[in-house]
Order: structure tokens, then C-alpha cells, then sequence
């Protein structure tokens, strides 16, 4: 990955985006796909939209991806000046206490979330992990009224991790759920720009996702594009840690993952993988009997019935602070949207009967 697109998925990372607050990373990204799109516009949630104006034959595509991210959120100022805080999407009790954080109020306020220490515990009942409604937040506030001085209740917060480069062309991080959607977003669509394809793309960039998917569903129906593709992470289980029946066989630096059934739209798929044969892309499969818990399954019916996909990149340890990506991944992630962008033409047709 060249610097700067290195420097654009660092800014994401390293701009907090939680979800009902997007408006900083949302920013992040406008100001990067400016500089290649046709068109970029945002709507009144600020879910945003760059177009790449292609000749108007055959049909449109979207490249979708979610800027939010899991946090906290102030829910009540103790008279002793500490945060009782509630979670914002699908926090992960069992690594919050103990984090460093930030909330994010007129000015980001540093704090600590609390934990007792382990001289102090009963052994017997640490098997109990508490609920993210029972944990505080210290900002060092000795009152309620200073606390109030520097936060308010509804104020978010975010963990605050530090992005690592690991060995090879592996990082960790906060975040990369889904910031690495979000970045293969704008960036297939710039490849598809320097490709000068013939379809119109666009690449989006939704709130929401991780509280019910409300930006797709918002998006989907004012974009109305005749198919799309959501990028997000999926569970890379290459590691000591998941149960038997909890693996799905994908692993890091293996290619993105193409997954089949529920809402992915067998077209799509075949486009999906007859591309990656074009263009040398190694992809791994993976199964959804269901659904897919991703963007995909609010843009299939936003507006009718709309072609939709989960193209997933490998990530270890999700909704933790320190989420693992494999950089290999996410560049042929955005290369393979490129590629099918290349292959879309006035013949192509969704229809499955």
C-alpha cells in the first residue's frame, strides 16, 4: 500500500466515528474522494456519496461501506463526579475496563474506565464480567459539578487505542471495523475512475450500521442504484481463540471473502468471482444461511428489491480495541470492486430467471 493511501486509512483510524456521531470521520472521507469523484453529497444524517459518472449504459453500482463505529455513551454524572456510561452499538464488556478513553464533548475529555484493583477483588467473583451499564468512567473530576463542567450527558465515547503496524502487512487497531470498508469504498471507486469504466459507481459511506443498519436503509432508497456491494469486515478465525463450531475457515492475507447465500445475490457473486479470476485476486468463500448482520441486508430492500452483496475482509478480534487486519487484504479488496466496476456493460443484467 503506497503512502498515501496508507496516510488516508490512518486518518480514518485515527479520527473517532462512533456510531450517531459520524460527523468528524465522515469529513475524513469526503475530503479524499473530492478529489477524484464526479459528484460528492451527503444527506441529512450525513451519509455520503461520491459518483463517478460513467456513459449511462447498462447498470449503476454501489461500493458501500459503514463509517461508524462501537463506543459509549454518557448516560448519568454521579454526584461524585464519575460517568456511568451505556453502550453505543455492540461493546464488548469483557475488554472495557481498564481502557483509557475519550469523550467526546465540546473538546475530546481524556478518562479512564475503572477497575478495581485485583488486591482488592474477590477471587471468586471474577468469572462475573459486569455489564457495560455497571461500569464509570473517570475524567479525575472530584464532583458532579465539575464533571458537568467538562462533559455532558449524550456526550459519546470512544476507546482510545493506538494504531500498531505488526509483522508483515499487519495491523491493529481500533476501528477497523469499518473503517476498512469505508476506505476500500473510495478507493475501488478511484481505481475505477483511473480505469475510466463505463459504469456509473458510487462509493458510500453510511451511518449507523452498527445500531440497526439505519444509513443503508436511508441511502439505499434516495440512491436507488441497481446493485451493491458492502464492504465489512468478517471474522478471520486463524487464531487459538474460537470454538470448533465457531470456525469459518478464513484467515489473514488469504484475499477477500466472497459470501454466498441469504441476501448475496447469486449475480453478484458470479461477477464477484469471475473478476477476481481476471485480475489474479485470491478470494476465500464464506456461507450466510440467514442473513449477514452487514449493510447488504438493508440495501436489498430499501427500495425493492436491489442486487446486494457482503464482501468481507478478514479481520481478528472484532469490536475489541486491538482489531487485526492484513493490509494485503484490504488493497485486493478494493482492487476486485475496481475490476467488477471494469466488467459491468450495457449487457449486463441482474435477473436470476
Amino acid at each position: 500500500m503506497d503512502a498515501t493511501r496508507r496516510g488516508f486509512l490512518d486518518a480514518l483510524l485515527s479520527t473517532p466515528s462512533p456510531s450517531g456521531y459520524e460527523t468528524r470521520g465522515q469529513e475524513v472521507w469526503l475530503e479524499y474522494v473530492g478529489e477524484f469523484a464526479d459528484e460528492v453529497r451527503t444527506d441529512a444524517y450525513g451519509n455520503a456519496v461520491a459518483v463517478h459518472r460513467g456513459t449511462g449504459e447498462g447498470p449503476s453500482l454501489a461500493f458501500a461501506g459503514h463509517a461508524d463505529e462501537i463506543g459509549f455513551i454518557v448516560r448519568r454524572i454521579t454526584e461524585e463526579g464519575f460517568l456511568r456510561i451505556g453502550p453505543i452499538g455492540g461493546a464488548d464488556r469483557t475488554v472495557s475496563k481498564g481502557q483509557h478513553v475519550l469523550v467526546h464533548g465540546d473538546r475530546p475529555v481524556p478518562g479512564v474506565v475503572g477497575q478495581t484493583a485485583i488486591h482488592l477483588r474477590d477471587p471468586d467473583a471474577d468469572a462475573d464480567v459486569d455489564d457495560v451499564e455497571e461500569l464509570f468512567v473517570d475524567v479525575g473530576a472530584t464532583d458532579a459539578e465539575g464533571a458537568r463542567e467538562l462533559v455532558e450527558v449524550g456526550d459519546p465515547v470512544t476507546v482510545r487505542g493506538q494504531e500498531v503496524d505488526l509483522a508483515g502487512d499487519r495491523v491493529a487497531a481500533r476501528g477497523m471495523d469499518n473503517r476498512v470498508g469505508t476506505w476500500a469504498a473510495a478507493e475501488g471507486l478511484r481505481r475505477a475512475v483511473d480505469a475510466d469504466v463505463d459504469a456509473t459507481v458510487y462509493a458510500v459511506s453510511t451511518v449507523q450500521e452498527e445500531v440497526g443498519l439505519q444509513g443503508a436503509r436511508m441511502i439505499g432508497f434516495e440512491l436507488d442504484p441497481d446493485a451493491v456491494y458492502a464492504v465489512d469486515v468478517t471474522h478471520a478465525t486463524d487464531h487459538p481463540g474460537p470454538d470448533t463450531k465457531q470456525r469459518t475457515g478464513v484467515e489473514l492475507g488469504a484475499g477477500p471473502v466472497v459470501v454466498r447465500g441469504s441476501t448475496n445475490h447469486a449475480r453478484l457473486v458470479e461477477l464477484a468471482r469471475g473478476a477476481a479470476s481476471d485480475a489474479g485476486i485470491d478470494v476465500q468463500l464464506q456461507a450466510a444461511g440467514t442473513r449477514t448482520s452487514t449493510d447488504a441486508d438493508a440495501f436489498v430492500t430499501a427500495r425493492g428489491a436491489t442486487p446486494s452483496m457482503y464482501l468481507g475482509v478478514p479481520n481478528r478480534y472484532m469490536h475489541t480495541p486491538v482489531e487485526v487486519v492484513d493490509l494485503t487484504d484490504l488493497d485486493a479488496t478494493a482492487e476486485l470492486l475496481a475490476t467488477v466496476a471494469g466488467r459491468v456493460d450495457a449487457e449486463t443484467t441482474f435477473g436470476v430467471l
